[in-house]
C-alpha cells in the first residue's frame, strides 16, 4: 500500500503537467512559437519601414542648426558682421581713409589748394593704397549662428514614385513569403505529428505481438510438458519472444524521439502524447484544374511575381536619372555675437528653387538602366521556370497521392488476410498440425503487415499535405 501511495506520489507531478496534444494546437502553437517565422515577420516590418521612408522623401528635410564660431580671419569677420547687420563704415576701413584725407586737409591752406592735392595723381594713388587695419587685422569675434533649414525635392525625375512602388511590391513579396513559409512549417508539423501517432501505433502493434508471442511461450511449454512437441519448440518461442521484446524497447525509443521533436517544434516541453492520426481531405480533380489551381494559389509564385514587378520598375526608376531634379531650399536664421541671439535685428531669410540636370554622366546612367533591364529579364526567366516547377510538383504530389492511397488499402488489406491466417495457424499449432517455427513466421508476416498498414497511413497523410501545399493551400484548420 505504502509502494503505491509512493509510486503514485512521484507521478502525480507529471499526471499533472502532462499534455495530450491534436493537430492544429500542434500548430498553432508552432506557428506562434517558431523563431524562424518571428523572423521573417520583422523582414515585412522592414519592408513596411522602407515604404515609409520612400514616402518620407517627399516631405523633405526639416533641420534645425545651432553653429558657434571664433575667428580673427579678415574675411570671416567681416562676413560675421555683415550677417549680424552690424557692419560699419570702420570695419571697411574708412577711419585710415579719412585719416589720409584729414592729413591733405592739414597741409592745404584753402580749398582751392584742397582740391588740387586730391586731385593729384600720386596723392590719390597714396590714398587708394593704404592699408585699411580695421578690415585687414580686426579683432577676433565669436558669432552665433541660430537657423532653421527646409529643403525639399520639387521634381525627381519620377524617382520618388518609382521608389514608392517599389517599397509597395515588396512588402507584397514579403507578406507572400511569410505565407509560404508558414505553409511549410505546416508540413514539418503534420511529419513530427503524424510521427508520433505511427510510433504510438507501432507500440501497439508490437505489444499486441508481445501478447502473442508470450502465450507461445507458454502454451508450447505446456505442450511440452505433455509431451506433444520438442523442446525446440519452446526455445524457438522464447528466442521470437525476446526478439520482440527488443523490438517493443526500440518503439517506445522513437515514440519518445517523435515526442521530443514535436516540443522542440511547438517549444512546448509538457506535451506527452498525441492523438490519432491527422488526416487531410484534398479534393481531387482532373490533373490540369490543379496545376491552374496551384498557378493561382502558390504564395511562393505570387512572391517571385511581385519581386518581377519590382525589377521591371527598377528600369524606371534608373531612367529617372534622364530627367532634371528641381529642389527648394527654405532658411531662416538670426547672427549675432552673443547667444541670446533672436533678434529681428539680425535675423535673415533665404529662398532658392535648384535645377540640376546631368548631361553626361561617363555611361553610369545608361549602364544602370541595361543592368536593371538584365536583372528584370532574369527575374522573369525565373518565374517562367518557377511555373513550370510548380505544374511539375503538382503532378508528381497527385500521382504520388493516388499511389499512396492505393498502397493503403492493399496494405490494410494485407494485414486484415495476416491476421486471418495467424488466427488460423495458431489453431493449426495448438492440434499439432503445424510446426512452431511455421507459426512464428506467421506471427513475423503479421507483425510486418500492422507495421506496413501504419507506415502506409502515415505516407498517404504526407502525400496529401504536399498536395496541398503544392496547390496553395493550407493545412491549419483543416478538418
Amino acid at each position: 500500500m505504502k509502494i503505491n501511495r509512493l509510486i503514485l506520489s512521484l507521478s502525480l507531478p507529471y499526471m499533472l503537467f502532462a499534455t495530450t496534444i491534436d493537430f492544429d494546437e500542434a500548430l498553432n502553437k508552432t506557428i506562434a512559437n517558431n523563431k524562424s517565422l518571428k523572423a521573417k515577420k520583422l523582414s515585412v516590418e522592414n519592408a513596411k519601414l522602407d515604404l515609409k521612408k520612400a514616402d518620407g522623401y517627399n516631405y523633405g528635410n526639416l533641420t534645425f542648426e545651432e553653429n558657434i564660431a571664433r575667428t580673427n580671419n579678415a574675411l570671416n569677420t567681416f562676413g560675421m558682421k555683415l550677417m549680424s547687420r552690424e557692419a560699419t563704415f570702420r570695419d571697411f576701413g574708412f577711419s585710415d581713409f579719412l585719416g589720409g584725407v584729414g592729413q591733405v586737409l592739414n597741409n592745404s591752406a584753402d580749398f582751392n589748394a584742397f582740391k588740387a592735392q586730391m586731385t593729384n595723381p600720386a596723392m590719390a594713388e597714396q590714398l587708394l593704397n593704404t592699408a585699411p587695419d580695421d578690415l585687414n587685422n580686426p579683432e577676433a569675434r565669436t558669432n552665433y549662428e541660430t537657423k532653421v533649414v527646409y529643403e525639399a525635392p520639387l521634381f525627381t525625375g519620377f524617382k520618388l514614385q518609382n521608389a514608392k512602388t517599389m517599397a509597395k511590391l515588396q512588402i507584397k513579396a514579403k507578406e507572400a513569403k511569410y505565407n509560404y513559409d508558414e505553409k511549410q512549417l505546416g508540413l514539418e508539423v503534420l511529419k513530427a505529428y503524424n510521427g508520433a501517432v505511427a510510433a504510438k501505433y507501432f507500440i501497439k502493434a508490437t505489444q499486441k505481438a508481445k501478447k502473442a508471442t508470450t502465450s507461445f511461450v507458454t502454451f508450447a511449454s505446456e505442450m511440452f510438458k505433455e509431451g506433444f512437441v520438442t523442446n525446440i519448440d519452446v526455445q524457438q518461442a522464447q528466442v521470437y519472444d525476446m526478439k520482440i521484446n527488443s523490438m517493443l524497447l526500440e518503439a517506445n525509443s522513437k515514440y519518445k524521439l517523435a515526442i521530443a521533436y514535436l516540443k522542440f517544434l511547438t517549444n512546448d516541453s509538457d506535451i506527452t502524447d498525441v492523438n490519432d492520426f491527422k488526416s487531410l481531405n484534398v479534393e481531387v480533380t482532373d490533373l490540369n484544374t490543379l496545376q491552374n489551381q496551384a498557378i493561382q494559389n502558390r504564395d511562393d509564385l505570387n512572391w517571385m511575381k511581385q519581386n518581377t514587378e519590382t525589377m521591371k520598375t527598377k528600369v524606371k526608376f534608373e531612367k529617372s536619372a534622364n530627367y532634371p531634379m528641381i529642389g527648394a531650399h527654405l532658411e531662416y536664421g538670426y547672427n549675432d555675437d552673443q547667444l541670446n541671439n533672436i533678434d529681428s535685428k539680425h535675423d535673415y531669410y533665404t529662398a532658392a528653387v535648384g535645377l540640376q540636370y546631368k548631361i553626361f554622366s561617363g555611361f553610369a546612367t545608361s549602364s544602370n538602366i541595361q543592368k536593371a533591364k538584365l536583372d528584370y529579364a532574369k527575374t522573369k526567366h525565373y518565374l517562367d521556370y518557377m511555373t513550370d516547377g510548380i505544374k511539375l510538383q503538382v503532378e508528381k504530389a497527385y500521382l504520388t497521392l493516388k499511389t499512396k492511397q492505393s498502397v493503403l488499402k492493399q496494405k490494410l488489406k494485407a494485414q486484415s488476410l495476416a491476421d486471418e491466417v495467424l488466427e488460423k495457424s495458431e489453431q493449426m499449432y495448438k492440434n499439432n498440425l503445424m510446426k512452431m517455427s511455421d507459426l512464428l513466421m506467421q506471427q513475423a508476416s503479421a507483425q510486418q503487415a500492422r507495421a506496413e498498414a501504419i507506415l502506409a497511413h502515415y505516407e498517404a497523410t504526407i502525400a496529401a499535405a504536399k498536395l496541398k501545399l503544392a496547390l496553395g493551400q493550407n493545412l491549419k484548420g483543416e478538418k
